[in-house]
């Protein structure tokens, strides 16, 4: 009997007599392949090496270093940790347990709750777990064999799960030693092949997210194929917990947040300031590039986002009201506003591109459980703009765009931003012609403009492809902000048009475009990126005056006065604390610039500046340090363009 042909990646094939497994093709090519390989790649389709492939097909050999085996390791990992749980904790049971993006996570339905004590002792026993190297074997069983063998062993859970399976679908068991659990694979050779691995919290979780249904408790860990791998994300958390914008906006008097208004910030004094700062710089950008500002309403009739196609699509995220009979939303979204204030006139193709910009407003329904501080919130605000345009603007709009974008980035202090073309999703507007023609235009224009971009397939707008700007921070974590929106659908639905140059009426292209994203969000990622030391020029506070001694009071008063007619924010200090003690806290409030005054201060009309961070001081006289200061607290456009630094926000 003719086994099948293998083809691998580089396009060479090779014929089986025989219905080889991934293990045995592995071994064909070379030991060293073997000893490596935790999976193959068949057609596209991950499965275990010890599955036979009766057809012939094409094959790639999956080992530590490819993409796919970092979830194929934590779904190992998740299983052994399982199986330590009920080791030691006999009685508890195991429901599901998946790899996830950082990691992976197990939920239990145990009595008494777990404590980090347990943690450590459920590490223990999975490194017994690996270091016993139990191969992983998977088991075709039926639907009856499955609930005898859980039945006996009282996991009621894994029983519903087992209904919950459509008939007939493959009912597989996968093993490690005695211990076994219902799961659909693939998995690795053996447990030995794990890597190094971490266990990180204990969480709640409802089972199958229903708050109705029993609360379990879920653990949550980590692996990677190296340790250092490992220490490197573990670093990066620590990292992560010391920059979280939360506790940051705490101490820095920021903001906060409260139940009764859950989702939405309130802003105290310095956080509006930073808020406006960020805003004002902005305007200012928009205003260069020739965006025009505009204010859209709050509440619009159900109408409009029918018609627009957003009813349909977002409705259960809208917060609705109903008024006089008449059905409203809180615009979750700017787009179809902008829309309207185009069409209040008849338009010319000398008009365009028109750039409408609008810092909106916007409210989502987003659930209790993924709120985040600011990173997730019910009420925030974009730097939302739409370019009405030609489809020969296109291009050009694009590269501008692109340039605007990255500048605005490198002045916030990111300079690793990747670019991802999001083609179009499952559930979409328009029909494949009017897609065809939206992606068509888009990749001209990433052509044309020599951008460089990874695919993100299915991902588009529900009206447009688009492309999407990940900033990389500090410390390696990608944030995607920026995003530009090619729609031929909207202008369509809400009949937008232009007179063209040949006299007849013509679609405009809208080019949905966004630097920031949300500005509460953009705001926390500036927070994490800088740990709180912001740059001096979005500071909220740039400098305090402090005194040593009260006779010196009179002094600092002149300070303060001088430095804010320089348009510096400062703020006085002359409570009778010691000065070490005024150090201490505005440190801890992230406050750039300590000038320190005392009797010698005052005599000799000098300032000691104490930077955040630094230990060293600097010992300038007032005029010198009034004029250096206001110079270092110029936003980075103004330092470029030379214009006057306008007086600063009360």
């Amino acid at each position: 009997m003719r086994g099948p042909t293998i083809t691998f990646p580089d396009g060479t094939r090779r014929d089986f007599d025989h219905p080889p497994t991934g293990a045995e093709i592995a071994a064909a090519i070379s030991r060293e392949l073997a000893e490596r390989a935790l999976a193959v790649m068949v057609d596209g389709e991950l499965r275990d090496l010890s599955e036979p492939i009766t057809t012939d097909a094409t094959v790639r050999i999956v080992t530590p270093e490819d993409p796919e085996a970092l979830p194929l390791i934590r779904h190992d990992a998740a299983h052994v940790m399982a199986e330590a749980v009920q080791k030691l904790y006999p009685g508890t049971q195991v429901t599901i347990g998946p790899a996830i993006e950082n990691g992976f996570y197990y939920d239990f339905a145990r009595d008494e709750p777990f404590t980090p004590e347990d943690l450590a002792k459920i590490e223990q026993a999975m490194a017994e777990i690996v270091r016993a190297d139990k191969p992983f074997v998977r088991e075709e069983v039926s639907r009856e064999e499955a609930r005898r063998r859980f039945a006996a062993l009282g996991e009621t859970y894994k029983l519903e799960i087992l209904d919950s399976i459509p008939e007939g679908e493959r009912i597989t068991i996968y093993r490690q030693g005695d211990w076994f659990d219902l799961c659909r694979g693939p998995h690795g050779p053996s447990t030995g092949r794990i890597g190094a691995f971490k266990l990180l919290k204990v969480a709640g979780a409802y089972w199958r997210g229903d708050p109705k249904r029993p609360m379990l408790q879920r653990i949550y860990g980590t692996a990677f194929p190296t340790k250092e791998e490992l220490d490197r994300y573990l670093h990066q958390l620590a990292e992560a917990e010391r920059r979280d914008h939360r506790r940051l906006g705490r101490e820095m008097d920021l903001f906060h947040f409260q139940e009764e208004a859950a989702g939405s910030a309130f802003w105290h004094p310095r956080g509006w300031t930073l808020w406006r700062e960020i805003e004002s710089y902005m305007r200012r950008r928009l205003a260069a590039a020739g965006y025009v500002e505009v204010k859209t309403p709050q509440l619009i009739d159900r109408s409009l986002w029918e018609r627009s196609g957003h009813w349909e699509k977002f409705r259960e995220h809208m917060f609705t009201l109903e008024f006089e009979d008449r059905a409203l939303a809180i615009k979750p979204m700017n787009c179809p506003g902008h829309v309207q204030i185009f069409n209040t006139r008849l338009r010319s193709y000398r008009e365009l591109p028109l750039r409408i910009a609008e810092f909106g407003s916007c409210h989502r329904k987003e659930p209790s459980g993924a709120l985040h501080g600011l990173m997730r919130v019910r009420a925030f605000t974009q730097d939302d703009a739409h370019i009405f345009c030609t489809p020969d603007q296109i291009t050009a709009e694009t590269a501008a765009f692109c340039a605007l974008l990255m500048s605005v980035y490198r002045d916030f202090g990111f300079e690793q931003v990747r670019i991802r073309f999001a083609d179009r999703p499952a559930v979409r507007a328009g029909d494949d012609a009017v897609w065809d023609q939206a992606e068509s235009a888009l990749w001209q224009a990433v052509r044309e403009t020599g951008l460089e971009v990874t695919l993100n397939p299915g991902e588009g707008a529900f009206y447009g492809p688009k492309l999407e700007f990940v900033l990389q921070d500090a410390i390696g974590r990608d944030w995607q902000c920026g995003t530009l929106q090619v729609d031929f659908v909207l202008p369509e639905r809400l009949d937008a048009s232009y007179i063209g140059a040949d006299g007849g009426k013509h679609r405009p292209v809208m080019l949905h475009r966004a630097i920031l994203g949300s500005l509460e969000r953009f705001i926390g990622i500036l927070i994490e990126q800088y740990a709180g030391r912001l740059p001096l020029w979005l500071a909220p506070v740039q400098v305090v005056v402090a005194t040593v001694t009260n006779d010196a009071d009179s002094y600092a008063r002149e300070v303060a006065d001088l430095l804010a007619r320089q348009g510096l924010r400062v703020e006085l200090d002359i409570s009778a604390d010691k000065i070490s003690y005024k150090v201490r806290q505005h440190s801890l409030a992230k406050v750039p610039v300590i000038a320190v005054v005392g009797r010698r201060e005052a005599e000799e009309r000098r300032l000691v500046l104490r930077r955040l961070g630094e230990q060293a001081q600097e010992q300038l006289d007032l005029e010198t340090a009034a004029a250096r200061l206001a110079g270092e607290a110029t936003p980075p456009d103004l330092a470029r363009g030379g214009a006057t630094r306008p007086p600063a926000a009360q």
